[in-house]
């Protein structure tokens, strides 16, 4: 089974940028999609980006394209995640997760253990 540790959250206030990292125990980017997902305080967790072990094709939720970036290092086994211009919206507990779709147009079935997730705060 794939072990996923999220790191790089922090608080920073609106319109600044945070890189999130994801370090995989094997070399799961080279056989699995992985996205990252959050969860808002009181709200159900979200698909927010994913790639593709194919063909690299990424997914964006509409919330945060543009704004953010998400990339992957095989020879590390780490994804990240450059998010600019943030909002008080990006604001919640951000994890990394395999998954089952992964495509330009969606991103679903999330699957394996979930982390602990890193902390992301944008408040003034």
């Amino acid at each position: 089974q794939v072990q996923l540790v999220e790191s790089g959250g922090g608080s920073v206030q609106p319109g600044g940028s945070l890189r999130l990292s994801c370090a995989a125990s094997i070399s799961a980017l080279d056989y699995y999609s992985i996205g990252w997902f959050r969860q808002a305080p009181g709200k159900e967790r979200e698909g927010v980006s994913c790639i593709s072990p194919s063909d690299g094709s990424k997914y964006y939720a509409d919330s945060v394209k543009g704004r953010f970036t998400i990339s992957k290092d095989n020879a590390r086994n780490t994804l990240s995640l450059q998010m600019n211009s943030l909002k008080p919206e990006d604001t919640g507990v951000y994890y990394c997760a395999t998954v089952l779709i992964c495509h330009v147009g969606s991103m679903a079935g999330a699957f394996g253990s979930w982390g602990q997730g890193t902390q992301v705060t944008v408040s003034s």
